[in-house]
């Protein structure tokens, strides 16, 4: 029978595939890609301080995996309102951090218990959406072309055939078989992307879903991808790729795609890693050499945590006191390795050269 777009996706088949997916192409994809996670792995692992890289990689995810969803914010409005005291009022804004939040609960989650389930899934969405709702359970949710205003797609309907779905989803996340994770990956997301258990909040869900399957699988331990990043470059092939599957079954050439998601954000995630040690190893000489009273470990890691610090995070490091950290500050500045910036009360400080490697 033909695919319908308009009749809820009731027939949505079931894991494991009945088809073979492991095709010469696939795997050789899925070998590039896994050597690149496991580069970027090692990289993120070997960094002395790893928060310094997950902080700013989870803000960008967050920002860009809001801003496929057309909640925009820019990298600079997300890291000031991060560390500000004054009260975030920009609803875009307080959306992103929502992920970022939803993102950091799953991760300690898994730490805690490391097992995906409908419930964890339900908590991600609640936290992003700051809502009580649960799994859907009224007809009549449909997704359409923005521009045509056209039906591309009924998921399936009724909250028992939903949650069924999703357990079926949960037993092929947990079973142990011989596919390979990467190419496991690329099923689970599109599995959920089509059972599509929320009213809102199932495309961040859904990527928040592939960081913690990373790391349940090991190949990666800290949410250290900028997968959003690619999505919103390469949008339209996204969406026609999902929508393929659906229609027509081509898993290949989404598996491809999602696999070249992977391998291509490691790769400029390993990159960015490397040019922000080599920046904190040039502001760290400097530093040493312009201002050696000034000069701490500490400090050079504060300056790279967040493009954005303030007196309070050097006081907290036991850098100094107020008075003390606050002539640091505006020494730095002098120097040039700093620009200060009033935000009501509140003068923050820019690193522009850990700015400009993230932008």
């Amino acid at each position: 029978m033909k695919y319908n777009p308009k009749i809820p996706y009731n027939d949505l088949p079931e894991l494991p595939l009945k088809i073979s997916v492991e095709t010469p192409t696939i795997l050789k994809k899925t070998i590039a890609a896994s050597r690149a996670l496991s580069e970027l792995k090692g990289a993120v692992t070997n960094l002395p301080n790893p928060s310094l890289f997950i902080d700013t990689i989870q803000l960008q995810e967050a920002q860009a995996s809001s801003a496929i969803e057309n909640i925009i914010t820019t990298q600079d409005e997300l890291f000031k309102s991060t560390i500000a005291e004054k009260k975030i009022i920009d609803p875009a804004v307080k959306e992103v951090l929502h992920y970022k939040n939803a993102l950091w609960f799953g991760v300690e989650a898994m730490n805690k218990k490391p097992i995906l389930t409908t419930n964890l899934f339900i908590k991600l969405m609640q936290i992003i959406k700051v809502s009580t709702a649960e799994i859907r359970n009224a007809p009549g949710t449909q997704l359409m072309n923005p521009a045509t205003k056209k039906v591309v797609y009924t998921p399936p309907e009724g909250e028992s055939v939903i949650r069924a779905k999703l357990k079926n989803l949960e037993d092929f996340i947990h079973a142990n078989d011989s596919l390979d994770p990467l190419i496991k990956m690329a099923i689970i997301h599109y599995q959920f992307e089509a059972i599509h258990p929320f009213l809102d909040g199932n495309g961040r869900t859904g990527r928040i879903i592939i960081l913690l399957y990373l790391k349940l699988t090991n190949l990666l331990e800290l949410p250290a991808l900028f997968l959003s990043r690619y999505i919103i470059e390469n949008k339209n092939e996204y969406y026609s790729k999902l929508r393929a599957v659906t229609e027509k079954g081509k898993w290949e050439e989404w598996i491809i795609y999602m696999l070249d998601m992977v391998e291509q954000t490691a790769l400029e995630d390993r990159k960015r890693i490397a040019s922000i040690e080599l920046k904190m190893s040039e502001y760290e000489k400097e530093i040493k050499q312009k201002l050696p009273k000034v000069y701490s470990k500490d400090l050079i890691e504060i300056l790279f945590n967040l493009p954005y610090t303030k007196r309070q995070f050097l006081v907290e490091a036991g850098i100094g006191n107020l008075k003390t950290v606050g002539n640091y500050l505006m020494e730095l500045e002098k120097a040039g390795f700093l620009q200060s910036e009033q935000l009501g009360k509140e003068k923050l400080y820019l690193n522009h050269a850990l700015l400009d490697i993230l932008k």
